[in-house]
């Protein structure tokens, strides 16, 4: 779906329409917080958003995966599969799975970490477990009560925060922020924004660990655009991240379409982008998510993947902050 605009501007008439359905949605939510979860006999670390849409989530869970490794663990990804439709569990596998059997995401992050999908998130963990995770790391799923967490690490985008502060319909948060805010170890801020601010200092003032990051293109992905103009497009959370990302990496962008999160090209649409290009002898560029969509199909040959990895600013306090979690899960699970 789109991001209707008036989620990340100050309440307007929309938003209070739609509150009566936000309050109701918000209890429901707030209620399915509340509920016990099952222990996955493993140590599970959580990486989630407040708020539906992108904020650099995937890029984040990966880097974690990297740290975790790092520091010996043997982590495994674990995804619900959006987008897909296999209901899992199952072990994604590049070299015989596509996006429409698995999802964009996992099978992106399935190029550089063990990923297992499943709607059941129970059973999930438990093929995590047999594929012998030391860890798992869900991709998603703060929200979902369906197994205890030992540490939830929240990415939320410094330029736009929670947006107008409405649990949706009426803005983009997926349950009230009270609750949401008391089952957050750590905050990590994506950019250099100032929107996250006030979510940061709650959550430092009760405990928590608020950390920055940031998204940096490739190297090889910015040389293959050097000196180029392009047309890029994404069917992302927040397309206007990435056309900004490119700019800010010296590339001209002339024109940039945007389309809804995980949306599904059509032949059409990518005839017509590539026409487009033609014409104004421009370069199409799209993102790594996007890109794994459109493997197969005719137009992928002309188009380049544009990746992204997320640098931590303090990235020893954040592995010290894993790993002191992790010793306390194990030493809770001997018990």
């Amino acid at each position: 779906m789109h991001e209707p605009a008036f989620w990340y501007r100050p309440p307007s008439l929309s938003s209070r329409l739609l509150m009566p359905l936000a309050a109701a949605y918000g209890a429901v939510a707030t209620r399915r917080l509340a509920r016990e979860g099952i222990d996955a006999g493993i140590p599970v670390l959580c990486v989630g958003n407040y708020h539906v849409g992108g904020a650099g989530k995937t890029p984040a869970v990966l880097a974690l995966a990297d740290l975790l490794r790092e520091a010996g663990e043997a982590p495994v990804v674990l995804s619900r599969g959006y987008g897909g439709k296999l209901r899992g569990p199952v072990k994604v596998d590049p070299a015989r799975h596509a996006a429409a059997d698995v999802g964009d995401e996992p099978l992106m992050m399935a190029e550089r970490v063990a990923v297992v999908i499943a709607r059941d998130r129970v059973d999930g963990a438990a093929l995590a477990r047999a594929q012998g995770a030391s860890v798992i790391l869900m991709d998603d799923g703060f929200q979902n009560p369906a197994i205890v967490k030992d540490l939830s690490l929240i990415v939320i985008d410094g330029d736009r925060g929670i947006g107008n502060g409405a649990v949706f319909p009426a803005g983009p948060l997926r349950a009230p922020l009270p609750p949401q805010l008391a089952r957050t170890d750590a905050l990590m801020i994506i950019g250099k924004g100032a929107a996250a601010d006030p979510v940061a200092a709650a959550i430092a003032a009760g405990g928590g660990l608020v950390l920055r990051g940031h998204l940096t293109p490739t190297e090889a992905s910015v040389a293959a655009l050097r000196g180029k103009r392009v047309l890029a497009f994404a069917g992302i959370g927040d397309p206007q991240r990435f056309f900004r990302t490119l700019r800010a990496s010296g590339i001209e962008v002339v024109a940039g379409k945007a389309f809804a999160d995980h949306h599904c090209f059509s032949e059409r649409e990518l005839e017509a982008l590539t026409a487009q290009a033609g014409r104004h002898a421009l370069t199409l560029v799209t993102t790594e998510k996007d890109f794994v969509r459109l493997r197969g199909t005719a137009a992928a040959q002309h188009i380049v993947p544009f990746a992204v990895t997320l640098n931590f600013d303090e990235e020893t306090k954040l592995l010290r902050f894993a790993t002191d979690r992790l010793f306390r899960a194990r030493a809770k699970k001997r018990r």
